[in-house]
């Protein structure tokens, strides 16, 4: 699957534009299957509620079957959102919920699982109201809401799917 959307295409530097419109469209709050496109690691620089820490930057593709669109989330590697980061491993099958294990970041690109997408509204800094998607919830497998297979649009990456399932022996790796 190739990184970038086929619609679009580079521009060159004397080429005519008119096209106003934003291809972005808010995605309806839901349940979610996803697949990790990309992982990034960051460095938050510190606000009034996370001190510097550093943060995982992960590009999810996600699709409801009625629905599908890319979002950016920010996991940060901080103790107060410890519960976030076991989320996002159980719900990827690196991780059965209550059990401690060391985060395998070079398996996350490809990883699925299935998540809760939400909608969240911000007054920007051109003092206009934005609205966006964000992942509010990683659900554990054994938990997660039914959404066939059938719905997500890719193949689940190597060491993801029913073999990877089938060979889960706890504790072993």
């Amino acid at each position: 699957m190739s990184e970038y959307d086929s619609s679009f295409r580079e521009f060159g530097w004397d080429d005519e534009i008119q096209n106003d419109s934003t291809p972005f469209e808010v995605l309806p709050e839901g349940d979610y299957r996803f697949r990790v496109e990309k992982f990034e690691r960051g460095r938050h620089s510190g606000s009034e509620k996370i001190p510097p820490c550093n943060k995982a930057i992960l590009t999810l593709s996600v699709n409801d079957g009625a629905h599908s669109g890319t979002i950016q989330t920010n996991l940060f590697l901080f103790s107060r959102f410890e519960w976030k980061l076991c989320q996002l491993f159980t719900a990827i099958g690196q991780r059965r919920h209550g059990e401690a294990i060391r985060m395998n970041w070079s398996l996350v690109p490809g990883a699925i699982g299935t998540c809760h997408v939400g909608t969240r509204k911000w007054m920007g800094n051109d003092g206009k109201e934005h609205e966006g998607n964000e992942i509010t919830e990683f659900y554990d497998p054994e938990e997660a809401p039914d959404i066939s297979e059938k719905q997500v649009d890719s193949q689940p990456a190597p060491g993801q799917g029913a073999e990877a399932a089938a060979s889960w022996d706890a504790g072993r790796f």
